[in-house]
């Protein structure tokens, strides 16, 4: 990471790093939580692994079972938040990744509809009327990204830029969404969240 060689530097957004706490935030707002559902793309497999093997031990570790659906078109998201409805999952862990970004809308109204509390790994789908993101700030990464184009437009060769860490992660919270869904965002997240969406 250091010195990646070749053509290659970077900025790591740290979506898999903050899997587990990502799951105690989710935990924290609905504490009654035993089953969570988990919403991957498998069309993006390396960050599929990588999420479930995070998720699975960070469930174990708080004593909840985890679900597994698998959706890569718009047809499958709808039809995965008719399993979660069916299995009665408690809550609801959706995957880090460009298409779920892009399905933002989408993935706040079935949440919303079947009364599943979700957590996302960016603030865009808090916004979109999710309940909870908890990852990188991606306005910071790309300034960070816009820094390193710089650097390499003044000459620098990527081989000898670090691949660099998202400095700021960021909790946002949907306070509406929790309302809507009959929860109470408890005191000490209301402190914690950089943003608390009303």
């Amino acid at each position: 990471m250091a010195r990646p060689g070749g053509n290659l530097s970077g900025i790591n957004f740290l979506t898999s790093e903050v899997t587990a706490k990502r799951l105690e935030f989710l935990r924290e707002l609905v504490p009654a939580a035993t089953r969570v559902a988990v919403l991957v793309n498998p069309a993006d497999s390396t960050n599929t692994e990588t999420t479930l093997q995070d998720v699975e031990l960070a469930a174990r570790a708080r004593g909840l079972q985890i679900s597994v659906s698998r959706a890569s078109t718009s047809q499958e998201i709808n039809a995965a938040f008719e399993t979660f409805a069916r299995e009665r999952a408690d809550a609801l862990f959706v995957a880090s990744g460009p298409f779920f970004t892009t399905r933002r809308i989408q993935l706040a109204q079935l949440a919303a509809f079947h009364r599943l509390p979700a957590a996302y790994s960016i603030r865009q789908n808090a916004e979109a009327g999710g309940l909870m993101s908890y990852g990188a700030s991606l306005i910071d990464a790309y300034r960070q990204v816009g820094a390193y184009v710089g650097r390499i437009l003044k000459g620098a060769k990527p081989a000898d830029l670090p691949v660099v860490q998202a400095t700021k992660l960021e909790l946002v919270i949907n306070a509406e969404t929790a309302r809507m869904l009959g929860l109470t965002v408890p005191p000490s997240l209301l402190a914690t969240a950089d943003e608390v969406i009303e």
